[in-house]
């Protein structure tokens, strides 16, 4: 699986210079692959357009953004009646440039999207057709991120929020890492963006989840849910089967066409509020003890809350700095010992842990 390696250079060229965003880019990664949509809910200013321009552009995907008002017309989303056609009786859509012909979709502020948007927004979503008057095109879309700055009340709107498969919340940056963030964002500010993974090789590895071996897992996956319900936490038998796909993407892309225990964190991001997931993880911690992904570590580690989690961020952070920024040894090994200790430390980290300890002695 030669396009699984591509997936972790693509997070970093997406979130460069962006402190905490990489938990979005990797659960962008994840929905494309799973052929599912995400909601972000978060404060404006958070980071959440620009990270996904950068994965539109890495991936070189036709993109599409809008920013929706209560008074957005249907025609600014999805293009305006082909006058032509119209003298000849037809009421066809003229769609170029518009979202109907996009692969990669970002709509803010989405729930002031009106009811003829949102009707047409669910054909797209669920079944990549557009439809309007004649005009009838299955559309090229791999993923919607949507995002609004909180989870609407109204059960309309909320049933259009249960169509996006994966939810997450995010939060400002941290007052402890507002230098971090002053220093990124001129980073970010000008860097230059190189494709890393085409949307043509997210398309292979999108296939190849139905060939994913899910048999070891529908029995712990089973018990979650029920674990669940039994502490009042009820899911859609639509959420619940279409999690086995995300399941199965995070396998994929751990490397794997076989399904395990590790790859269970998903449902976390399933949860659809914040409280479910907060209270969620808590009553799932032993069923989330052994997740982990070599790829989209930062978003497996945000949902189990884990050290098998932390494991390849943190031999990530100390290879970065062997090879390349003493600066942080000291914190990294702080995080290293906090997680493990001698007799659980796993044998590449432990390895990785000397090195540092010996060029902290070097440097005495």
């Amino acid at each position: 699986m030669e396009n699984v390696s591509k997936i972790r250079q693509c997070i970093k060229v997406a979130t460069q210079g962006f402190i905490g965003r990489e938990q979005l880019a990797e659960l962008i990664i994840l929905a494309a692959i799973a052929k599912e949509h995400l909601l972000v809910i978060g404060a404006p200013g958070t980071a959440k357009s620009a990270v996904v321009r950068r994965i539109a552009k890495t991936m070189n995907g036709q993109y599409f953004e809008y920013l929706l008002g209560r008074f957005t017309e249907p025609s600014e989303l999805f293009g305006t009646v082909d006058l032509k056609k119209l003298r000849e009786g037809k009421v066809e859509t003229d769609t170029s440039g518009m979202l109907p012909e996009a692969e990669i979709v970002f709509l803010d502020e989405v729930f002031l999207g009106s009811t003829a948007i949102l009707n047409t927004l669910l054909g797209i979503l669920n079944e990549r057709q557009f439809r309007r008057g004649h005009t009838k095109i299955t559309c090229p879309l791999k993923i919607c991120i949507a995002a609004s700055n909180s989870l609407p009340d109204d059960d309309g709107l909320a049933a259009f929020a249960d169509r996006f498969l994966l939810h997450l919340f995010v939060e400002p940056v941290a007052d402890n890492f507002i230098e971090d963030m002053l220093a990124g964002g001129w980073q970010a500010e000008y860097a230059e963006i190189d494709s890393s993974l085409s949307l043509d090789e997210l398309a292979e590895l999108s296939e190849q989840v139905k060939n994913v071996n899910l048999d070891k897992i529908f029995s712990p996956f089973a018990d979650a849910i029920r674990l669940l319900r039994q502490n009042g936490i009820s899911l859609s038998d639509r959420r619940v089967v279409k999690t086995l796909k995300l399941i199965a993407a995070a396998a994929l892309v751990n490397g794997r066409l076989e399904a395990e225990k590790q790859d269970l964190w998903p449902l976390f991001y399933v949860l659809p509020t914040i409280d479910t997931q907060q209270r969620g993880q808590e009553i799932l911690k032993d069923v989330f003890t052994l997740s982990n992904n070599s790829q989209l570590f930062y978003a497996t580690e945000s949902a189990a809350q884990q050290p098998n989690a932390r494991l390849e961020r943190l031999i990530e952070l100390a290879t970065h700095c062997v090879n390349n920024d003493a600066q942080q040894i000291e914190s990294v090994l702080r995080e290293i010992d906090a997680n493990y200790s001698v007799d659980t430390i796993p044998e590449q980290l432990k390895q990785l842990r000397t090195q540092l300890i010996d060029l902290i002695a070097q440097n005495v």
